[in-house]
């Protein structure tokens, strides 16, 4: 079962967020959709149970955002359909929403083209602010998913304890180094911003900055470079 829902036209809402939702558990697809339905400046555009549905719905619907979770049951995957979509449509931003932590899984959802990958036991605010950092131009990913990332890059086991060793880059200021391997630990700008007594709008400027400076397009690509991988 799918559902779709009328959106106010462009111009009056431009700062509204549309979000898809794709799960295969009635319950947790149910919660995410009250979350959307009940914050301010979010619009659910769809709903689906499967990938089947999905892949028909979602070119229809263009929602700028896709809460995507990775098993969808029989068939083919949350993956699977990233895979399809995003080279179709590259203005549709996907963000996985799952309970797998696997490096696989994490991985192969990045390589298929996934713009952020979240954890579903995300508190609902968190998971908010991470639809919105990924509308605003981020690559948000909860903070276990970030950390096996870096781990991958610097060649370590992701098991294994201890803290982060960074390389900070010459071409980035003292200031973008900082936020950069903020940005490497998995924090979204609002708590960045906190962190550093600074708004998210200088966050953002600094981000954009670094992508630029860095010639990257997200995220994981930063940190790649940051860590010379």
């Amino acid at each position: 079962m799918w559902y779709f829902f009328i959106l106010k036209p462009p111009d009056l809402c431009s700062m509204t967020i549309s979000v898809c939702i794709a799960d295969d558990n009635k319950d947790i697809r149910s919660a995410l959709e009250q979350i959307v339905l009940m914050a301010d400046g979010y619009a659910l555009a769809g709903s689906f149970s499967d990938a089947e549905e999905a892949l028909q719905k979602i070119p229809i619907v263009m929602p700028n955002v896709v809460l995507m979770d990775i098993n969808l049951g029989e068939g083919e995957s949350g993956i699977d359909c990233v895979r399809q979509l995003k080279p179709q449509y590259p203005e549709v931003l996907f963000m996985m929403c799952t309970v797998y932590e696997e490096d696989e899984k994490i991985f192969e959802a990045l390589k298929a083209g996934a713009n952020g990958y979240i954890l579903k036991k995300t508190a609902p605010g968190k998971l908010l602010d991470a639809i919105r950092e990924l509308y605003e131009g981020g690559a948000p990913m909860s903070s276990q998913i970030a950390r096996k990332v870096v781990n991958a890059f610097q060649g370590k086991p992701t098991g294994e304890p201890g803290g982060i060793t960074t390389k900070p880059l010459g071409i980035l200021s003292n200031r973008e180094n900082e936020i950069l391997e903020l940005l490497a630990q998995g924090m979204l700008y609002k708590e960045i911003a906190a962190r550093l007594f600074i708004s998210q709008e200088t966050v953002r400027k600094h981000v954009y900055h670094i992508y630029e400076k860095m010639h990257v397009n997200n995220r994981v690509e930063a940190i790649n470079k940051f860590y010379g991988r």
